[in-house]
Formats: C-alpha cells, structure tokens, sequence
C-alpha cells in the first residue's frame, strides 16, 4: 500500500493573517514584547544624606576626574576639605569680580581690593598682592599647596607626602609653640619659617644626631 503524504500550498508561516493596507496591524504586531517600566522609590533618610555629594548622572565628566586627581596629587583623606577649598576660592572670586564693577577711583574699591589681596598673600595663595586678577585666578588647587604635610614637602622634612602625613597624624610636627596633628591644617606665609619637629620627637633627635648637632645632655 502507498501513502500518499499531501503538502500545503504554502508554508505556515505565510498563513498568518498579515493585515492589508487598508486595515491596521494587529496588536501582537505593534508590540511583540511587553513593555516594562521601571520607577525608583523614593530615598530614605540615610540614603539620601550619603548620597547628597554624589554625582550620579555626571560621573564621567571631566571635572570628577580633575577633582579624584587633584584628591591623589596632594592626597586629602576627606573630601569635604576640597569642598570647603572650593567654596572659598569661589567666593574670593565672586568678590573680586563685584569689586571690579566699581569704578577704579572708589575709595572703597581700592580699600577692599588692598585688604582682599594683602590676606590672600599672607596665606601664601597668591605670589604677589598686585592686582584683582590674581584673586580671579585663585583656585582650591592652591589651598591644597598651603597645608601641612605639601609644605613639610617642600621644606625636605618628609621624601613623599604620605610619610609627610603619617608624621603630623602621629604628633611629630609643630608650627610654632602648636603641636599639629590635623593633616589639613593650612600653614601662612609667615608661619613657615617656625613648621618644625616636637622637642621630644625621635625624628628630631635623630635628624640631629645625623648633622651633628644633637646636644650632650640629650644623649643621656
């Protein structure tokens, strides 16, 4: 006996009802997957006071980038110390900027202009206090020069600044008669000169011992 096997006349994915051009599509169609929607809930508490300082939609902007770089260069531990930098110098600038609308001979222009320049310099955050353009150019980089440990660097007290760091965190730096064990402790102009080692400090005794200047009564 034979079996006769009878094909279709078309395969069955041509059977489907495809619509004309004069009637619209089926809905499974115009959607073939279902549509999800996603809503966030609302932040708690503590969540939302983490996350007041984060960035989440411009974390790959150049100036997050700048800011992680310069929190490395001169490693600040806290990063509202940078915030705080920043503020400042903002509004130094805003200052400087409000002091210029003013004509050039206003007394209270030239008064303002003398004392805003004279207190930046004796910080050490400008060179020279000689015109409004420097309190323009000021930037938290340059608060960053001014603490503790970048300037036990620059005086050769310290080979890197995270030794520099570790030095003050334990109590082994003064400024003056002030034992500093605050790293983002910011150092003026004029005090310097008096950044040194605590009298009872093994640093000191042995950085005087090594230039031949430790005293007699201190070996014993």
């Amino acid at each position: 006996h034979q079996i006769a096997i009878r094909r279709p006349s078309q395969p069955p994915f041509l059977s489907l009802p495809f619509p004309s051009r004069s009637s619209p599509p089926p809905s499974f169609l115009l959607f073939p997957f279902p549509t999800l929607s996603f809503a966030m809930r609302q932040l708690k508490h503590h969540e939302s006071k983490l996350l007041r300082k984060v960035d989440l939609y411009g974390w790959q902007q150049d100036r997050n980038i700048r800011v992680a770089k310069i929190l490395r260069k001169y490693l600040i531990q806290n990063r509202d110390d940078y915030t705080s930098y920043n503020r400042l110098a903002g509004m130094a600038k805003r200052l400087a900027n409000k002091l210029k609308t003013l004509g050039p001979d206003d007394p209270f222009r030239i008064e303002m202009t003398e004392q805003l320049l004279h207190k930046l310099s004796n910080m050490g955050l400008i060179d020279t206090a000689g015109s409004l353009k420097k309190a323009e150019d000021l930037t938290a980089s340059a608060f960053c020069r001014r603490r503790l440990p970048v300037v036990m660097m620059r005086a050769k007290m310290a080979q890197t600044l995270k030794l520099a760091v570790s030095y003050v965190e334990q109590g082994h730096v003064r400024v003056g008669p002030q034992v500093v064990t605050d790293p983002a402790f910011l150092v003026g102009r004029a005090m310097e000169d008096y950044v040194t080692w605590v009298d009872g400090s093994k640093i000191r005794r042995s950085v005087q011992k090594y230039n031949d200047k430790l005293d007699d009564f201190d070996l014993l």
